[in-house]
Order: structure tokens, then sequence, then C-alpha cells
């Protein structure tokens, strides 16, 4: 658990009051600033004296980060828009309820409130030894704690690890990647838009950092395309506990059907690997093929090839596999001999 320490470090606290001006100060300081959001990652690293920033940009006063609105064919939500606002929506419920559903599943009600869409999809990996400054990769050392025969691994990868095993812990993240979502990125050199699942690294790209943002970027918003409005949805999230917890596992699923027949699909699993991990092969494997029980067998064991379970986490297998098995069959009724 984490130690508990006296008080905050002293930072210099900037309220810009637009994005230009937000990342125009991001760029100026360097690796020497921390975005505040929701502030409900950002205020354990700070209470926790893990992190020690010099200049805190907060980004609560910039209203043009806020919000959900219409934007071609399909809706823009403000990196700004806290959790709540975007599972409430009336289009979002309406048309990507995948996404309202997953944002429901986060935390608490409470923390939702607070909590910013840019900030679920942006935080930190939740490993407790790199949260409680253990030298470890992640944070500039030599050396992965969990992944040791005496290391405490129940929640880390059993996917695309490479040195680092610490999973990516966002809810929202498989569903946007589903919606096949793009992230609006401000840069020094303008706007940039990415993929979603183009968004997140793994440690064999940079083993310090869950996405792709570098000092002096800034995430504004998050476009979703009317390409897979009222598809059919699947998400479901497995954790400890109904409130709070992270997750140990979910999955995200879009599809569209002729009848029973899959005729397009994406899905992506989450807390499985370093970052959120869409299943390419088992959508092209899937497409043409029933939507029923025998498929999605077919698609959870496809799911699982490669997995590599560490001491503690190959319960997640058997997990994911059944997880990915009901994102396209359904959850089936359970039959009882009489």
């Amino acid at each position: 658990m984490a130690v508990i320490r006296d008080v905050m470090p002293a930072f210099d606290l900037l309220q810009p009051a637009s994005a230009a001006d937000a990342q125009k100060l991001l760029a100026k300081h360097g690796d020497d600033a921390w975005v505040l959001a929701g502030g409900m990652d950002s205020f354990d690293w700070l209470k926790d004296r893990i992190k020690k920033p010099k200049v805190l940009v907060d980004l609560s006063g910039i209203d043009e980060m806020r919000g959900v609105r219409a934007s071609g064919d399909g809706i823009e939500i403000g990196a700004m828009t806290t959790l709540t606002e975007v599972a409430q929506h009336a289009e979002v419920k309406k048309n990507y309820s995948l996404l309202a559903e997953a944002v429901e599943h986060v935390a608490s009600p409470q923390i939702r409130n607070q909590g910013t869409i840019g900030g679920n999809v942006s935080q930190d990996a939740r490993c407790w030894y790199y949260r409680d400054g253990w030298p470890c990769y992640r944070a500039g050392g030599n050396i992965c704690y969990a992944d040791t025969p005496v290391g405490r691994n129940r929640e880390h990868a059993i996917l695309g690890a490479a040195r680092c095993v610490a999973v990516n812990p966002s809810d929202a993240a498989p569903a946007l990647i589903a919606l096949d979502a793009k992230f609006v990125v401000q840069t020094s050199k303008g706007e940039r838009v990415v993929d979603a699942e183009d968004y997140f690294v793994g440690p064999e790209i940079d083993i310090t950092h869950l996405t792709i943002l570098q000092p002096g970027d800034l995430l504004t918003a998050i476009r979703i395309p009317g390409t897979w409005a009222g598809a059919k949805f699947y998400f479901e999230k497995v954790r400890d506990r109904n409130v709070w917890d992270f997750p140990l596992m979910n999955v995200a699923s879009a599809m569209k059907l002729s009848g029973s027949t899959i005729q397009d699909i994406r899905i992506a699993v989450n807390a499985v690997a370093p970052k959120p991990w869409r299943l390419k092969a088992v959508e092209a494997a899937v497409k043409g093929k029933s939507a029923d029980a025998a498929t999605g067998e077919m698609a959870g064991k496809m799911a699982v090839e490669g997995a590599v379970p560490l001491q503690f986490n190959a319960y997640k297998i058997p997990l994911m596999r059944n997880l990915v098995k009901r994102a396209i069959g359904g959850v089936q009724e359970a039959t009882w001999a009489s």
C-alpha cells in the first residue's frame, strides 16, 4: 500500500482559459508541467509525493474542452467532459450506448461526477510497485518487480508485455476503440488526429508512458464517427468489487448484423496488456459467420492464443476467453438438468 506522507509538494498552479493557452504553457514548461483534468489520478500521485511537478496546468476553466456536440456524421466529446455527462447524454445513449455503458462502470458516482473522459483514457498505470515509487522499468529503473519469483502480479498482463507487465486500466478505452473513435491532440506543431487504438502505446515503444502524449501535447477532444451508430453493442467488466475497482478485465464490441450473420465487427479488451488490445484476427475470423455460441467459442479460443500468464494471473486466460465468447455469441441462458 502507498505510504501516507505529510503534504503535497509545492507547485505553481496555472489556469489557462483556452486550449491554445494550455498547450503553450505545457510546451513552455515541458517535463516540469503536469496536466490536471478531473484530478482523480493526479491527486493520488501528488498526495503520495511520488510525482513532484513544478507546474500544474489546470484545465477546469477551458469551456471549449467540455460538452458533447455534433461533428460531421457523428459526435465530438470534449476531453474535459465528465464521465457522468457522457453517460447521461441523450445522443450517446441513443447511438453510442457502448460508451455510455463503459463509463458508467468507472469507479463510483462521485468519481464519475468529477473524472473526465480525457482523464480516463490518459491515466497512468496502476501497478502498486510503480505507484508506490519503486524504481521499476516504468519509473526509469532496471527491473519489473511484478515479474519476479516473489512479485505480486494478479492484476497484470498476459499479452503484449515487454519488460513491464503493468496493464492499461481504462474502461472507456476499449469502447472507444470499438467505436473507431479519433483522438484530437494539440501539439506545438498544430492539431494531430489519431485513431483511438494508436493513442495508446506499449512498453516496446515507450516503457515510461501509456499514451503517445509527449511534453507539450494536450488531448482536447474525442470524435466518434457515425459508422457504428446504432450497432449491436456489448460491454462487460469484471472486477473484485462492483464499485470503485479498476477492471481485472473488460471487453467491448460493436457488431453490424444481417439477420444473425456478422457483417462487420470491432472488438477490444483491456487490462490484459500494457495497452488496450484490439482483436483484429478475431474480427476477421468471425465476419460472415453467425453471431452465436459456436462462433463465440471459436473467437474466445483464438483471442487467448499467445497469452503468457504470470505466477498469479493464469485466471485471466479463461476469463478473457469467456468474455470474448459472450461479446460475440451473447450470454446464454443456463440450463439445469431436472
